[in-house]
């Protein structure tokens, strides 16, 4: 009996997850390097916080980039997984550090009023508990779809409810970006920051506006011959 050969590609994503982490930490490091004033932790948030915000974009991008250059697109791409299970790390991780900047590390305080404070509702419902809400409901969402990113998932889901599944990672997105735009009035970043978040997010929103245009040019005939295509090959390399 012939032996089974292992996919060719389980080498190439060892290699495209440790190009990918590198690059991760390479960008932590640059953004935790802007404001060399700041605390080490919060350096670190800071850095983490970026890092995160990249890669979600960029596996946001890819679907859309596929249809502009009328690619395949199937419904589980491994560069596209791989890209969000670092964009779920970094984030999450951004978390951790994030609720250790302020308040010693007293995370309660993130999102409940301190004993004393004015308001009838003890949950912090102003601009700064409102970001620390939107990050951590944001943060809940990457965590679920970070432990969907794997092929055991996907079969036991099947293609249909896996891929329902991963569209919350665009309510997950809508919540960084309120999150991000809060923090960067809350800390006052400095224009550079913002300018490049800002550049980040519209370019995303962008392909995604234009990946959403095209597809709805495509007949819907054609579109439904393509997810039977896309469900026999679920899966790429």
């Amino acid at each position: 009996m012939a032996t089974r050969r292992r996919p060719r590609w389980n080498s190439r994503r060892v290699t495209r997850h440790a190009a990918l982490g590198a690059g991760a930490v390479v960008i932590t490091l640059l953004f935790g390097a802007a404001d060399p004033d700041l605390p080490a932790v919060a350096r670190l948030s800071l850095g983490t916080a970026y890092a995160g915000l990249v890669y979600l974009a960029l596996a946001l991008m890819i679907g859309p980039v596929n249809l502009l250059r009328n690619q395949p697109n199937p419904v589980s791409s491994n560069l596209r997984r791989d890209i969000g299970i670092w964009a779920g790390i970094f984030g999450l991780v951004h978390t951790v550090l994030g609720l250790q900047v302020h308040f010693g590390g007293d995370f309660v305080r993130y999102f409940v009023h301190p004993d004393g404070a004015a308001g009838i509702v003890p949950i912090r419902y102003d601009a700064f508990g409102l970001a620390n809400h939107t990050g951590l409901v944001a943060a809940l969402v990457l965590l679920v779809l970070l432990a969907l990113s794997n092929n055991v998932s996907l079969r036991r889901l099947g293609a249909r409810r896996w891929k329902s599944a991963q569209r919350w990672a665009y309510v997950g997105a809508g919540l960084v970006l309120l999150h991000g735009l809060l923090y960067q009035l809350l800390e006052r970043r400095t224009l550079a920051l913002v300018v490049i978040f800002l550049s980040v997010v519209l370019v995303a929103a962008g392909i995604q506006a234009l990946g959403i245009s095209m597809r709805r040019q495509v007949p819907l005939a054609d579109r439904s011959a393509r997810a039977v295509g896309l469900r026999r090959r679920h899966q790429d390399p």
